[in-house]
């Protein structure tokens, strides 16, 4: 059975792309809170996803995705069964909502604000994998292993402060919204996955 995470892959690529060349297609998929809002072209709070700025967006974006979504598609199979496809690509698409709403509701006058990516959704992969095998190495910059919980914690740090700096255009209101969302989603579907997670944590060897 083919893998969720490499058709995302495969259609995220295609379309970012696409969209490389044709900017009309950029701007018909991009988040662009005013529209979503006094528009209701809601399809944006997911179509953004598909689309990225540039390819070093695209590629940091897949190379997560790669790592880390088939780990959790391999968990929500073991602990959710014949759900657990549909319940991993719920999880993808609902962290790109999820992931959104800080911003459509900072920015829902802004006419002129624009968000592209998948970093949200890439976000909550990685968490739910943190939160499955807490103690399992993530490299730093490719480089630095560290306690993928560690990493975590540093992230969520990071993402906020940055957040309230404001001096960048990433949207880290994104990274910190969804890397929650993936944490607690699996604990919404199944609450005694918290226990596991808690056993897992108190265990470092």
């Amino acid at each position: 059975m083919a893998s969720i995470t490499i058709m995302l892959i495969i259609l995220i690529s295609l379309v970012s792309i696409l969209a490389f060349s044709q900017p009309s297609v950029m701007e018909q998929f991009q988040f662009n809170a005013f529209k979503v809002f006094h528009r209701n072209q809601y399809y944006r709070l997911i179509s953004h996803a598909l689309v990225h700025a540039n390819w070093e967006h695209l590629l940091v974006n897949m190379i997560v995705l790669f790592s880390f979504g088939k780990a959790v598609e391999h968990y929500f199979a073991i602990n959710f069964g014949a759900n657990g496809r549909f319940y991993y690509l719920a999880l993808f698409i609902l962290s790109i909502i999820f992931s959104s709403l800080a911003s459509l509701v900072k920015q829902r006058n802004n006419v002129y604000y624009n968000a592209v990516g998948a970093s949200g959704a890439t976000s909550a992969i990685l968490f739910a994998a943190i939160f499955f095998d807490p103690w399992a190495k993530i490299y730093f910059f490719g480089i630095l292993p560290m306690p993928g919980i560690i990493f975590g914690a540093l992230y969520l740090y990071y993402s906020y402060y940055m957040s309230r700096k404001n001096i960048d255009n990433i949207g880290h209101d994104a990274h910190f919204l969804g890397a929650v969302f993936g944490f607690f989603a699996p604990v919404f579907l199944r609450p005694a996955l918290l226990n596991d997670f808690l056993s897992l944590l108190m265990n470092f060897k």
